[in-house]
């Protein structure tokens, strides 16, 4: 068998280990569920502990885009090796947290900075392998990321009652799971070489008048204004769910929802549903027009839990809720794809992580806004309304991207 052939058939073993780290570094989405617990334990309001959430998603893209660049040139198994022992070991030590200082910087900083470590490998080293279905790929390495938090929510619910195991013994045992199976894991992935094309896979010709993407360096990136346009569009794409992820537990006891872990679990699985079917879907429909349909259907969520009121309709908050997360979940799943298909995929793995700093902006903005005017209002209503105003400027954006692109879906 030829390294070629080879490599064709184990890249499905890389395929399927990433998304098993995937689901594993993903759990970080269950943070609401944490949060709550850490408040309890602390005394404190679960915004307060929201700040190590926000702090995590923020510092991310620091490590994806250096682990991209070490990736690009090394391999993933050392980057995810080390990124393991971070995360792991972050998750263990923030359970020895006697104040919330301590949460920040174990979990907020060590942890996340791992992450960012992981995912920049686990999604970027990946899509390099799959150059016939790199929609479907970004779709189910960002749904298993996902999925981490539908799987571990209702768990963890349980795990942090003071009858159970309690929330310091929780992160004790979560943190040596999560490093032994990221570490081990890492040993499995393997690196895809430049240029591989799987066997009997023939890349597509383009039409003559259709410009084919270049290689383009990270640099180059940043002197292409499109970037910019799809930047500020995964800024708004991310916001509204990133915003819902932080105060999803929240904002669901505030409305009087006993089973604010079940919210949560179905926010986190509409999320992996947008993953991985919006990137297979936008192998075929296009990108862009994949991202136009998601974010008309988000503003159409937003509306509905605007609608819902702090303390009416629970129906029209969880349907609002789904399409929220289905939509967030559409820009997780189709942008590796995206900025690989626009900027090609040799440096993907740094660009993608340069591009993935919007998502940390959003990280940043939506939890910070929605617990502002929630202290000043006593009400989540206006942080709805600015979340559906930025889906309406995104969805502006995409179609300011058609207008600019060369590229024909």
């Amino acid at each position: 068998m030829s390294d070629n052939s080879a490599l064709t058939k184990s890249r499905w073993t890389t395929l399927w280990v990433s998304c098993i780290i995937n689901l594993v570094i993903g759990t970080g989405y269950a943070w609401s569920v944490f949060g709550a617990a850490w408040a309890t334990e602390l005394n404190t309001d679960p915004g307060s502990t929201a700040l190590a959430f926000t702090i995590c998603n923020a510092v991310g893209p620091i490590t994806m885009i250096t682990g991209g660049k070490i990736n690009d040139a090394l391999g993933p198994k050392w980057v995810i090796f080390i990124g393991g022992l971070m995360f792991g070991g972050g998750m263990f030590i923030t359970g020895f947290a006697s104040n919330v200082t301590w949460i920040i910087i174990w979990y907020g900083l060590c942890l996340g900075l791992g992450m960012g470590l992981i995912y920049s490998c686990t999604i970027g080293n990946t899509v390099k392998f799959f150059p016939d279905k790199r929609g479907f790929v970004g779709g189910i390495t960002t749904m298993a990321y996902g999925l981490g938090s539908v799987i571990l929510a209702p768990i963890a619910a349980k795990m942090v009652q003071p009858s159970s195991l309690g929330i310091h013994k929780t992160f004790f045992v979560l943190g040596i799971i999560y490093l032994v199976v990221i570490c081990v894991g890492a040993f499995l992935v393997k690196q895809c070489p430049a240029g591989f094309i799987p066997d009997g896979y023939v890349p597509p010709k383009p039409a003559a008048n259709v410009k084919v993407p270049e290689d383009k360096t990270w640099s180059q990136m940043l002197k292409d204004p499109i970037f910019y346009v799809m930047f500020i569009m995964l800024v708004c794409g991310a916001f509204f769910g990133l915003m819902m992820i932080s105060q999803c537990a929240s904002i669901a006891t505030f409305k009087g929802i006993a089973a604010a872990a079940t919210i949560v679990s179905v926010l986190a699985l509409f999320n992996a549903l947008g993953r991985v079917g919006c990137g297979t879907i936008s192998d075929k429909l296009g990108r862009i027009n994949t991202l136009i349909i998601c974010l008309i259907l988000a503003a159409i969520g937003l509306v509905l839990m605007l609608v819902s009121g702090d303390k009416g309709s629970i129906a029209l908050f969880v349907v609002g809720i789904c399409l929220v997360g289905f939509g967030f979940g559409a820009f997780m799943g189709v942008y590796p794809g995206f900025t690989a298909d626009q900027f090609g995929a040799k440096n993907n793995g740094v660009n993608y992580g340069i591009m993935f700093i919007a998502f940390a902006l959003a990280g940043v903005l939506g939890p910070m806004i929605m617990k502002a005017r929630f202290a000043a209002t006593g009400s989540y209503n206006s942080a709805y309304i600015i979340a559906i105003v930025l889906a309406v400027v995104g969805l502006a954006l995409a179609f300011v991207y058609k207008a600019m692109s060369k590229v024909k879906e």
